[in-house]
């Protein structure tokens, strides 16, 4: 495989898992930003992400490792851990061991999803992780949609800058979804670590309307290079989640969640049923379209500098100057690979 020019170790909030897959006393395996981790859910329900190896002799923990009340405990010799990373019983000692301790990762669990945060320079979270209905500030709860559908696709040659920069996008939709959508921008906000970006609808070939005209648009809202949701309104009240983690030097996961609003004051009954229906096929044709995007981003070669028209300067400029703060160099790489690139001699 070949390496993206980009660094697949970004800073920020990545989803690893849905919340179901880590069920209480759960022990989930798996790999990312090229490290072994596991999540695991305590009695309470506390979820921990951590690297996945035991610091006694490094059993992989996500492999036969078990929940204890609060802590995991290893399979090896019973080591057992706890939330923190920290050693608090070796069986056949009667003290831990204080010296030695797991990797952890700051986690939040909304919208059904498990969250990371993730940074080489080992920073605290500097912005929080959006939240598909919250962070639009309508009062808007997940009891107002149907529930979520999801798509999730493994090791795809991709970057998640990749899938950002698709939302500043407005020509694609004609040539790979085949609609006629032209998107209008009304805001495009970069300013911080959490950025915004909005469109209205209008439809190639109408050359009646105008903007007072349109009744349906987007809003997305972009934690990082590694979560963005979005609220489209007008049409058929939808919510999205996509989220694309970096597995390792080349490769990313893919999770896309769609949530289809409910009819206002539809009850239980046959109605209802026919409208969930109705939004499932719906759904099912969003992911669809996503489908269509996944399968261009992941042939994609990372194009610097792009060749942009006049009227796609200003989206893909704003937005690849927004990205670069989420590298360690701010430049699209990582701390540690400067690092090395300095010690050769060779960066310039």
């Amino acid at each position: 495989m070949a390496k993206p020019p980009l660094s697949m170790k970004p800073t920020g909030w990545f989803q690893v898992a849905w919340s179901d897959q880590v069920g209480l006393g759960g022990v989930h395996a798996m790999k990312y930003f090229g490290e072994e981790m596991v999540a695991w859910r305590s009695q309470t329900g506390q979820v921990t992400v951590m690297n996945a190896y035991c610091e006694h002799l490094g059993a992989h923990l996500g492999y036969g490792g078990t929940v204890v009340g609060e802590v995991i405990q290893c399979p090896f010799h019973g080591w057992q851990w706890n939330a923190d990373g920290r050693n608090v019983c070796i069986p056949y000692q009667d003290r831990p061991n204080r010296g030695r301790r797991i990797k952890t990762y700051p986690v939040v669990e909304r919208n059904e999803a498990i969250y990371i945060w993730h940074d080489l320079m080992g920073r605290e979270p500097f912005f929080d992780a959006p939240d598909v209905f919250a962070s639009f500030g309508d009062a808007s709860t997940a009891a107002d949609y149907y529930p979520q559908q999801r798509l999730y696709r493994q090791a795809l040659e991709l970057h998640p800058q990749y899938v950002l920069e698709n939302g500043v996008d407005f020509a694609h939709f004609k040539y790979v979804h085949q609609t006629p959508i032209v998107p209008v921008f009304t805001r495009h906000d970069f300013a911080e670590p959490v950025s915004y970006v909005d469109f209205t609808i209008t439809f190639e070939g109408d050359e009646n309307q105008t903007i007072d005209d349109v009744n349906s648009g987007v809003e997305a809202i972009n934690g990082g290079l590694g979560i963005a949701v979005t609220k489209s309104w007008g049409m058929i009240d939808n919510r999205t989640i996509s989220a694309v983690t970096p597995v390792d030097d080349a490769t990313c996961d893919v999770r896309f969640t769609v949530y289809i609003g409910r009819v206002p004051g539809r009850s239980p009954g046959p109605d209802d049923e026919r409208a969930a229906a109705k939004a499932a096929e719906f759904g099912r044709e969003v992911i669809r379209q996503f489908t269509q995007d996944i399968h261009i981003w992941s042939h994609q070669r990372y194009s610097d500098p792009p060749a942009l028209t006049t009227a796609e300067y200003d989206g893909f400029t704003a937005i690849r100057k927004w990205a670069m703060q989420f590298y360690p160099d701010l430049r699209g790489g990582s701390a540690a690979e400067l690092a090395s690139t300095d010690q050769k001699g060779t960066h310039t």
